[in-house]
C-alpha cells in the first residue's frame, strides 16, 4: 500500500475489520461516521466492510 489516507487504503481497513471481526464471531454492527459526510474514504471503508460481511 503506497498511500494511507486515500480510498483504496480505507478499503484495505473495512476489509481488515471486517475480518478479524468475523474471527471473534461480531457480524452486527453499528456504524458512525463520527460526523464525517458518507462519501470518499468514509464510504469506502463502510462499502468494503460489507462486502466483507458486516452487516449494519
Amino acid at each position: 500500500m503506497e498511500s494511507t489516507g486515500d480510498s483504496a487504503a480505507a478499503a484495505k481497513v473495512g476489509e481488515l475489520v471486517a475480518k478479524r471481526a468475523s474471527e471473534k464471531g461480531v457480524s452486527d454492527v453499528v456504524f458512525d461516521r463520527g460526523g464525517y459526510l458518507y462519501h470518499g474514504r468514509v464510504k469506502a471503508l463502510a462499502d468494503a466492510a460489507r462486502e466483507a460481511g458486516l452487516k449494519f
